[in-house]
């Protein structure tokens, strides 16, 4: 054990970020801390490296354990040159050859045993020369610096000049190249390209030391660690497994958690209804039964209800009407801004039920392509047609139909009158608009609160066609899972583009990547596209591209991509800025059928069973009030037979009233 935290409790004023925070890291183990922002994850970090103190608790560090640190903002501002500030952490190597050198030069005028002294400090410092990398120092200063998007032509520039997120990229170059025992970073994706992502995703996945990271970005948690602390109302869970483990395991925990709960309050209310039912009976031997039922539900451990997302939140999108078998073609797609050439002559084919990821580097044409294709700009060259029945369903967050006057439900329930308002609250809530922010006007809204409303919107339309672009933007980790489910479970067809690695991940069983004015297909998630990325475009891309695609094909599971189909001036094609949720459940199996019907048969009989024996329970009850008349009667106060008979027949009738209550607990409890 290499770091380890035990009941960490942090407070500021009355607010409670951490409580009893516990758990320990291996030494070369990677951990990710998550929770929703606000958490209390970078004050964690900062107790760990001793900025902050926990009110109680502690940290342990393994003796002689190195910790690096990299914070999520600080002041930068090195005096040096890009390559000179990398170069000052292998100062001590400088150093140490220098030192090694000069021993080499001594050697040639020493002899005897000061040549003897001489030869063991060389062979000593040789050693830890080596062992250090010396000889490969400058390549790794290289490697680092080309890996975080630094060129040569940048090395001799001064840091002072840089933009603050190169300079965040210096900061972790550096911190990187000092490679300390615990790596901690807050954040560390932020500043970086998806090229600069993928290159730190292998560097810490084969980084000897142990890593302690917080980020925002699944795909490079899911790729880096294998431990997951999860930071949720103050409490820590540990999950021994990378983002893809730690999501299904939470569920699962998290479902088990709230049938625990939901469980214990069935159980606490039929307790309640037994115990009233009871002291109804108004008798001494059922009185006394209630009050042992209230003494034993006093001391039941009562669970929390756990944070659980609503059922009525898992989206369930279904189109309104199949489109036919093909899509979308596009054929000779060309595009250009004045002298900025996006691209020529691109030609791509979507059939129905296909979730296709528009991918590539920033400025390559990706939002353009959609815009074309839903009419916002025109195209230069090239034609783009629309199957039958397609209804456009198009999420862009620079072209927002809302309506800035109207408060976040009159924009949803104004656009669909027939649905109820339940129905509209759990789609907004599943895009983070609870309680009274669903009356908020939409002219009070930032751009992201805007295009949350606008994906909202979305998904109550018809659409069968689902056009995206960039629709996690502005979603918590919590919404983002809600819509990846949506679209996993979506029948119908979409196109969407995103930086969301992980999300591209989980929802697009195609990529299209735009690279070099072309596009290039791989007919697979974001995992297959990185295992066959150079070779697939180089393949598709080379001089013969046809028959080189034809000849792969069955090899590697892509289809060519070509052209045709329908104009998009189809009478059937509709273009709708709103999406579409449709709440349904799925329909049970035959199997299930039969034994939900046979549940409610034994329930019913149980239920039947009780009515009759509340019925004898209140006769035998007014039977005996009758005999305590009777009793009491005085023509009756000198017959002791008659009171015989009486007290007989009542001695009999609590007896079975004694056994009744208990059945009548049995069958309630059943």
């Amino acid at each position: 054990m290499i770091l380890a935290c035990q009941n960490i409790s942090k407070s500021y004023g009355t607010d409670e970020i951490l409580k009893n925070v516990s758990f320990h890291i291996e030494a070369g183990e990677k951990v990710a801390i998550l929770g929703i922002n606000g958490a209390g994850k970078t004050t964690l970090l900062k107790i760990i490296i001793g900025i902050e103190t926990a009110d109680s608790g502690q940290v342990i560090i393994a003796k002689d354990t190195e910790v690096g640190y990299l914070s999520q903002h600080q002041d930068i501002s090195f005096d040096n040159t890009v390559y000179g500030e990398m170069l000052e952490t292998k100062r001590h190597i400088i150093e140490l050859s220098e030192r090694i050198s000069a021993l080499e030069n001594d050697m040639q005028h020493a002899e005897g045993e000061k040549l003897q002294d001489i030869l063991e400090t060389y062979n000593r410092l040789t050693t830890k020369f080596e062992h250090e990398n010396g000889y490969a120092y400058k390549s790794e200063i290289n490697g680092v610096l080309k890996g975080l998007g630094f060129t040569e032509s940048d090395y001799d520039r001064h840091i002072n000049t840089l933009s603050g997120g190169q300079k965040m990229r210096i900061a972790l170059g550096r911190l990187l190249l000092t490679k300390p025992d615990i790596l901690i970073l807050d954040e560390p994706t932020n500043h970086l390209d998806v090229s600069s992502i993928s290159w730190l995703e292998n560097f810490l996945s084969s980084y000897k030391g142990s890593v302690i990271v917080v980020s925002h970005d699944r795909y490079f948690i899911d790729k880096v660690t294998s431990k997951i602390v999860e930071i949720d109302n103050g409490t820590s869970t540990v999950y021994n497994g990378n983002y893809s483990y730690y999501s299904e395991k939470r569920a699962k925990i998290r479902a088990d958690k709230m049938k625990a709960y939901l469980n214990q309050q069935r159980e606490i209310r039929h307790q309640e209804e037994v115990i009233t039912k009871l002291k109804s009976f108004n008798r001494e031997k059922s009185i006394k039964r209630a009050e042992s039922r209230e003494k034993m539900l006093a001391k039941i451990d009562v669970l929390e209800k756990p944070y659980d997302v609503p059922s009525e939140m898992r989206l369930s999108l279904t189109p309104s009407t199949e489109t036919g078998e093909d899509v979308l073609y596009i054929e000779g797609l060309t595009k250009a801004f004045g002298d900025n050439l996006l691209f020529r002559n691109l030609s791509i084919d979507i059939k129905r039920g296909e979730h296709v990821a528009l991918i590539g580097g920033n400025g390559t044409g990706k939002t353009t392509i959609l815009k074309m294709i839903n009419r916002l700009i025109p195209k230069d060259s090239g034609t783009i047609n629309l199957g039958s029945r397609v209804k456009i369903g198009y999420y862009d967050q620079d072209h927002q139909v809302l309506s800035l006057n109207k408060t976040i439900f009159e924009e949803i329930s104004d656009a669909y009158p027939e649905l109820g308002n339940t129905r509209i609250r759990n789609v907004l809530a599943a895009f983070l608009f609870t309680g009274d922010d669903v009356f908020k006007k939409i002219e009070n809204l930032s751009g992201g609160e805007r295009g949350r409303v606008s994906l909202a919107k979305l998904m109550l339309s018809p659409a069968n066609f689902l056009i995206l672009d960039e629709p996690t933007n502005h979603l918590d980790v919590q919404s983002k899972e809600i819509l990846e489910q949506a679209l996993k479970n979506y029948t119908g067809t979409v196109l969407f583009v995103s930086h969301d690695r992980y999300f591209i991940n989980q929802t697009a069983t195609r990529i299209l990547e735009l690279r070099n004015k072309v596009i290039t297909n791989y007919k697979g998630n974001y995992d297959y596209y990185l295992a066959h990325k150079e070779e697939l475009y180089n393949i598709q891309n080379s001089g013969n591209v046809n028959a080189s695609v034809n000849e792969t094909t069955s090899r590697y599971g892509f289809s060519q991509i070509s052209s045709g189909g329908a104009d998009t001036t189809d009478s059937d094609t509709d273009v709708f800025n709103a999406q579409n949720s449709s709440l349904t459940p799925q329909a049970s199996g035959k199997d299930e059928y039969l034994k939900n019907k046979a549940d409610k048969a034994r329930i019913r009989k149980i239920e039947n069973d009780i009515k009759k024996l509340e019925k004898s329970i209140e006769d035998s009850e007014n039977r005996i009030s009758e005999i305590d008349e009777e009793i009491n009667l005085p023509e009756n106060a000198t017959n002791a037979v008659k009171l015989t008979e009486l007290s007989a027949e009542k001695e009999s009738l609590e007896e079975s009233l004694l056994s009744m209550y208990e059945k009548w607990e049995e069958l309630s409890n059943l």
